[in-house]
């Protein structure tokens, strides 16, 4: 049955999503706004869809440790579920992709459109350049900003391996950051077909203020995260074995 409610749910994701991408085009000459709303309604449907036919839910712990205005959300990232999450998990969020995405027809479209955030992970300092200058656009707006602090999607036991571009964001913008622990990847496999039944939790740890050197930043970053996570992806283990 596992088999069989993952592979519906797939031909359910790929037909919803082919509609509203197809049937949202004339979004793309209208303000900003209406294409992240379209984004919005697409990311409940999918979360909506994963409950109904997979048995996916989630939790969010720590809600309360998300500020209203600007801050800069750094998450751990195991499976496609979190992109899917954030556009719902944050309001009006700047999501940091990798530039590649934007050239995808359609759906570069409308990240672009939605003013996410991109980075050319092969370009180096001026990669890290632009991403700032993007931040701060985003910080004006009043808008926060998520990234997954390694850049790509990790298996739950794999060792961590955070980037710079998540230090730059900090340091520049002067903004608190906000960590995020998770274990979706333990029910939403990042390279598999098969989607476990279970209840993916998301934690929202306390925020890091900003105002402290890159390295220490950076240790404090891991340090919030992975412990956390580490506990989440047990907890779910137990969750799937019993």
């Amino acid at each position: 049955m596992i088999a069989l409610r993952s592979l519906l749910f797939q031909i359910y994701l790929y037909t919803t999503s082919a509609v509203m991408t197809l049937g949202c085009l004339p979004l793309l000459v209208l303000p900003r706004r209406y294409t992240a709303s379209a984004i919005n309604l697409w990311s409940k449907l999918q979360l909506w869809g994963a409950a109904a036919i997979t048995g996916i839910t989630y939790e969010i712990r720590g809600a309360e440790n998300l500020p209203d205005g600007p801050c800069l959300i750094a998450s751990k990232h195991q499976s496609m579920w979190d992109t899917i999450f954030w556009a719902v998990g944050a309001k009006d969020p700047a999501i940091v992709l990798k530039k590649e995405l934007t050239y995808v027809p359609l759906y570069g479209w409308y990240a672009m459109k939605a003013a996410m955030i991109s980075i050319d992970r092969g370009s180096g300092p001026s990669a890290i350049r632009k991403l700032v200058r993007q931040g701060k656009r985003a910080i004006a707006d009043n808008r926060p900003i998520m990234i997954f602090p390694e850049g790509s999607r990790m298996a739950p036991d794999a060792a961590p391996q955070y980037r710079p571009g998540v230090a730059a964001l900090y340091t520049q913008l002067d903004i608190p950051c906000v960590p995020v622990a998770l274990n979706s990847g333990m029910f939403w496999a990042r390279r598999a077909l098969k989607r476990q039944p279970g209840t993916i939790v998301v934690e929202i740890l306390p925020a890091i203020p900003p105002g402290l050197k890159r390295r220490e930043f950076m240790a404090q970053l891991e340090a919030a995260i992975e412990p956390a996570t580490d506990k989440l992806v047990a907890d779910a283990r137990s969750q799937i074995e019993s």
